[in-house]
């Protein structure tokens, strides 16, 4: 049901041309693993404003400013790279990647929203508050968080992930 009601909203959000989603996990595993936590991620424009604008909203409600953690971000940009590479807006793979974010960086709750064609960060942040799901996320019981905004070199339109982790 769940499939079909994501494939619903992602053409709903083809037609309109700016489409958003919202997930989350929980977990209380920190087990090692062979993967390597990513130290290094350099962030361009669009993210940095996403991030400060996310900060910012939540500053002004009376939450704590998130940490940026860069293996999260890569977490991101993986998952765009997929949507990207496979023309889609959902939320494949996520339990892989709260997964792989609480097995290495220790994380007990992690929630992610992903958002597409949105110009720019006020904008999709905005799409974001005014969902429940989204908005729950971004004002959720988290202490760090990653992002990655890419843009498909085929249209031009911008593709979002955004991953929150208590850690």
């Amino acid at each position: 049901m769940k499939k079909i009601i994501c494939t619903m909203l992602f053409i709903v959000m083809s037609v309109t041309m700016n489409s958003c989603s919202a997930d989350t996990a929980e977990g209380t595993e920190n087990s090692s693993s062979t993967e390597k936590v990513v130290m290094n991620y350099t962030y361009n424009d669009s993210e940095l404003e996403t991030m400060q604008a996310i900060n910012d909203y939540r500053v002004s409600i009376g939450l704590n400013a998130l940490q940026k953690i860069n293996h999260i971000s890569s977490k991101c940009e993986e998952h765009n790279n997929y949507m990207i590479a496979n023309d889609v807006v959902d939320h494949s793979d996520f339990v892989a990647r709260s997964e792989n974010i609480m097995k290495l960086l220790g994380a007990t709750n992690v929630g992610e929203n992903v958002a597409y064609n949105y110009k720019t960060a006020d904008a999709a942040l905005q799409s974001w508050l005014a969902s429940p799901g989204h908005k729950k996320n971004i004002e959720g019981n988290y202490t760090h968080f990653g992002i990655s905004v890419k843009i498909d070199p085929r249209t031009g339109n911008k593709y979002y992930t955004n991953i929150f982790a208590r850690i």
